[in-house]
């Protein structure tokens, strides 16, 4: 054997754990295959794009602590939002959710042992790519979801409870404002993601092809490989009504023809690194990528008992009509 072929297995061997915690190893599942199996949080005070308050993709110490006390801040502004002795008043806005139902996270993730101010790793600037005149197209549609209620199909799919709110189930699979959770179950030829923003199931085909491309599910069209110890996953042909994914903490467009690349990554017992990249030229000006940790979560995903004919929706139709006829 000539040196050439034993440093081609050395590169094999380093790409198939490439950033695994040194001296860890992955197991594997009865069939085989690296194992991602478990339920995993992607929850944290990092968000899709860098806030004006910070310069770099890495931050100090001193500014993750700063990013808890404001996350604080905000969390007691929001549960104690009256002085004492003060009351709402009838007829005014009541809010929204009090901060028992919100779990956005307690900190900045890490990655390589320092703190991200970003999901977004490129662009340099921590800023999506946005390609405004699209945007603006798309513009008049995003309208009417949020300001028309002449029938249920014009509202938002989060409302309609048929996917989660903004692009929690992905992909990209970013984080929310809460239920931040994902079980990943897999069998041979195949890996579900189960998540639990409005109970989505993703099937990923292993080793397959992409259906046609009329064809265009709800979180897209995926097939994966395996890459070493990584999981590669191409998504393309996403449903035309999830252009829009609007959440609190990010708001980004997936066109149909959209290409988005991930990547699962077990580099410990605790964590898989997931990373990405969206190819979408009628949105964005550049490709854009990011990467977070996938984290492991203590207990079962429960159910979350979300349907198309909920109370809310009648609620929201009904308070329309009612506004219609002052």
């Amino acid at each position: 054997m000539n040196k050439s072929f034993f440093i081609a297995i050395i590169a094999i061997l380093l790409a198939s754990n490439i950033g695994a915690e040194e001296g860890w190893s992955n197991s594997k599942t009865w069939f085989g295959d690296p194992d991602l199996q478990g339920t995993w949080t992607n929850a944290s005070l990092t968000s899709l794009e860098r806030p004006d308050s910070y310069e770099t993709l890495a931050v100090t110490d001193q500014d993750a602590k700063i990013a808890i006390k404001v996350s604080n801040e905000f969390v007691e502004s929001v549960d104690n939002p009256y002085e004492e002795g003060e009351s709402p008043q009838a007829g005014d806005n009541v809010g929204g959710y009090n901060v028992a139902w919100m779990d956005p996270g307690t900190e900045l993730f890490k990655i390589d042992g320092k703190y991200r101010s970003s999901i977004l790793t490129y662009p340099e600037d921590g800023k999506l790519p946005r390609r405004y005149i699209r945007w603006g197209l798309e513009g008049y549609g995003i309208y009417k979801m949020f300001a028309v209620a002449d029938h249920p199909e014009e509202r938002t799919l989060g409302e309609r409870c048929l996917v989660g709110f903004g692009s929690s189930g992905g992909p990209p699979m970013l984080n929310v404002l809460y239920n931040n959770h994902y079980q990943i179950v897999q069998s041979p030829g195949y890996v579900m993601i189960l998540v639990e923003m409005n109970h989505d199931a993703r099937i990923i085909r292993l080793e397959s092809n992409h259906n046609p491309n009329n064809m265009k599910p709800w979180l897209g069209d995926s097939i994966g490989t395996w890459e070493g110890n990584t999981l590669v996953v191409r998504t393309k042909n996403h449903h035309p009504q999830q252009k829009f994914r609007a959440g609190i903490r990010h708001q980004i467009l997936i066109m149909e023809e959209a290409e988005i690349t991930e990547k699962f990554t077990r580099i410990n017992e605790k964590e898989i690194l997931y990373q990405f990249e969206v190819n979408d030229d009628k949105a964005y000006k550049d490709t854009w990528r990011g990467e977070m940790p996938l984290r492991a979560a203590d207990g079962e995903i429960y159910e979350y008992a979300c349907h198309e004919g909920n109370y809310a929706m009648a609620n929201i139709l009904a308070g329309a009509r009612a506004e219609e006829r002052k």
